[in-house]
Formats: C-alpha cells, structure tokens, sequence
C-alpha cells in the first residue's frame, strides 16, 4: 500500500495550473549590473581569432537595459562595438549606459579609444516608435551593421484563464517587436548596400514545452520567432544579411532570482531536468551572441543555437 503518496503517472511532465506568475510592471523591474571582470580578448590577454572581433561595428540590443539584453550589449562593446541600448525605460538605459563604458574604462586602463554607448526610447511593438528609434541611432552612430532583439516577456497562466489583453501585449513585445526591429534595420542596411548581422533571442521555450509552469502564449511566440528568424534569413540572403536566433533555457537573471525566491520547489524542479545540473548566468550568453554577430559565423544564418544546459536533448 501506498498510503496514497505515491506520485500520479506522469506528473513530472505536465503542468501546473497553481502556478501564476505575472510579468512585475515596470518600477518593480530589478535593476541589473555590468558584469565585472568578463575581460578583453587581446594580444596582452588571451589571443583570439580575428574575425570574432566586432570592431568598428555599431550594435543594437533591444529591451537593453536589463537582464540578458545589458549582459550581451556588454558583450558586444567588450568585443570592440559601439553601442545602442534600446528600453521602453530609457532613464534606466541611460544609466546602464554610462555604466558599461565606466566598467570598460576600469578593465582597459590602456584603451586608445572608449566605447560609444547610447540609450533610448522604444515602444518595441509600435512600428512609429521603431522607425523613430532607428533614425534616432541612425543619427548618432552613423549607420547600424547588427541587431540582437532581446526585448521580452513571459508570464505563466493557465491558457484558459490568460487575459486577453495580456497575451496580446506579450505577443506585441516578443513577437512584433522582433519584426518590426528585424524590418526597420534590414531597411537601413539595404539602403547602404551593407552586410550586416541580427541575432534574434528566442528561448527553449519555442522547441519545448516547459513544466510545471503554464506559459502556452509565450512558448508559441518564442516558436514565431525562431521560425522568423529562420524565414528572413532566407528571404535577405541575396543582401548578405545574416539572421540566427539564440534559445536560451533557464537563466539566472535578477527577475527570475525574485521569482524562485518566492517559489524555491521550482529552481528544484527545473535543475533537476537540466543535465548540467545547474540554471544558466546571464554573461554565458556573451559568447554566443558574439559569434553569431562577428564574422566568426560568416557560413552561419538560419540557426538555432540552444544555450541550454541540455535541457532540450534529453
């Protein structure tokens, strides 16, 4: 007998509709930090192919003021791109902007040239509020050559209880904001007749169905998005412009630490289906999306490349 403890057959792989966590509006958003100490590849450091540089390249990271987008925006500029950090907050952009040139100016005392780093203003979803954006940096830099589209969401609600509303501004973001950022740049660098490089930031979430959680809209807009990535990477081939997409899985950012804090049996739960053992950091994703970007990745359009753990093999 089994008392009735016994765990249900298949219960580890469905979902759980106790589970609610709703996206925190903007003033409760944490505020991140540039990563400290990640380096400088370099003759003094640790030599590296050339072509993973990104020198003289100007980058644009959406929903850049936070989490994964700031950590690869430092990425970027620590692999020699100036910078544009793109926040519906860009008082918090701004902020995020000084920081990274002043962590640069500390671990490269010896710079003959300081970063430039930019904020401003996007309403992601909002075809004006793009276009306006994109001349915006247009103006400042001179010309933009790569993109990464890391402005999104995710909440978890049961599917037949998601507001309405809610589930169309999270496709907006995550779904919308992607093409209508992806369009304004490749625009801009067919009119230079320019190669250029976007990385679209998907997550394992549109390969997989992640439990326990509930999260059905967000799963369905990160699959837009890889096979986005996949259908303009062939359409813009013949203008030399490469697009791929990172999917990561669970990564450790200050929004997810506030979440697991109040939900410490999830971190459990999640660990335990990753091989690794082990939730993923935000600066493990400098070095994909620097390939993906420099002409390291010259033969490369079209991918998916999962940074995972190995959640998604198994």
């Amino acid at each position: 007998m089994d008392n009735g403890l016994a765990v249900a057959a298949g219960a580890f792989a469905r979902t759980d509709e106790s589970i609610t966590v709703e996206y925190p509006p903007e003033e409760q958003l944490p505020s991140s930090e540039p990563v400290a100490g990640a380096g400088r590849a370099g003759a003094n450091v640790f030599p590296t192919l050339a072509t993973f540089s990104l020198q003289g390249k100007v980058g644009v990271v959406t929903g850049g003021a936070r989490g994964l987008g700031l950590v690869m925006g430092q990425g970027m500029v620590i692999s020699g791109a100036d910078l544009a950090l793109v926040d519906l907050n860009k008082e918090e952009a701004a902020r995020q902007a000084q920081s990274i040139v002043e962590t640069f100016r500390k671990e490269n005392p010896d710079a003959k040239r300081l970063p430039k780093v930019t904020a401003h203003y996007a309403d992601v979803s909002d075809f004006e509020s793009v276009e306006s954006c994109i001349a915006e940096i247009v103006a400042e830099h001179g010309k933009i050559d790569n993109l990464v589209t890391s402005a999104g969401f995710t909440e978890n609600f049961e599917a037949v209880s998601y507001p309405i509303d809610r589930m169309r501004k999270l496709w907006g973001v995550n779904v919308d904001g992607t093409y209508l950022f992806a369009t304004s740049v490749a625009r801009h660098l067919m009119e230079r007749q320019s190669k250029g490089s976007m990385v679209f930031i998907g997550s394992m979430s549109g390969a997989v169905v992640n439990v326990p959680q509930p999260q059905a809209p967000y799963n369905a807009a990160k699959a837009a998005v890889r096979h986005l990535c996949a259908s303009l990477s062939v359409e813009w081939a013949k203008a030399g412009i490469r697009v791929n997409c990172i999917s990561p899985g669970y990564m450790l950012t200050a929004l997810t630490q506030k979440i697991l804090d109040d939900k410490p049996d999830l971190k459990k739960q999640w660990t335990s289906l990753i091989p690794q053992g082990k939730m993923g950091c935000p600066e493990e994703l400098m070095g994909p999306v620097t390939f993906l970007l420099s002409d390291a990745s010259s033969y490369v359009t079209g991918a998916d490349l999962r940074v995972d753990g190995g959640y998604t093999v198994t």
